[in-house]
């Protein structure tokens, strides 16, 4: 399954649409004003999912995860030199970033790929299309993509 992960041009908050490979909207992200990000997800008809909120006041950025009210988990980056690492405390995955932070690699705790992350080039907003062979993971990979962009614009402020 492929999604693609693509911010909206005029928003002052973090809005995103998430389409599947024949174009059609899958997920609708919209950010919400609050301390540090926060990403609702919506599904196709409206109907809440999860969220994703950032942590403020800490020295890397890091994101709490929520299916409905339901906390999942957190991912967090790593202070590594060269390329970027983020710890994600729930199904034992694991993700790594390309020295360019464009494409990124999500693992199991066995080392298989759950999902491949890469991001689109010559486009006006963030492109990123989510390549996941396992369709029910699908929700999960797009929390985690939305904190690794959300996580490099609070580096860029920082």
């Amino acid at each position: 399954m492929k999604l693609l992960f693509k911010q909206r041009f005029f928003s002052w908050l973090d809005s995103y649409d998430i389409y599947d490979e024949a174009g059609n909207t899958v997920y609708t992200v919209e950010g919400k004003l609050s301390w540090g990000h926060r990403l609702e997800i919506l599904n196709a008809d409206g109907s809440p999912l999860g969220t994703v909120k950032e942590e403020v006041f800490t020295f890397l950025p890091r994101f709490a995860m929520y299916l409905g009210d339901a906390y999942i988990g957190q991912i967090k980056k790593e202070f590594t030199f060269f390329k970027p690492v983020f710890t994600l405390d729930c199904n034992g995955w694991q993700v790594e970033g390309n020295l360019f932070e464009w494409d990124y690699t999500i693992t199991d705790a066995y080392g298989a790929e759950v999902a491949y992350l890469s991001k689109e080039l010559l486009h006006v907003t963030d492109t990123y299309v989510l390549d996941i062979p396992d369709p029910q993971n699908a929700l999960l990979v797009l929390m985690i993509a939305l904190a690794i962009d959300a996580a490099k614009c609070s580096n860029a402020n920082n």
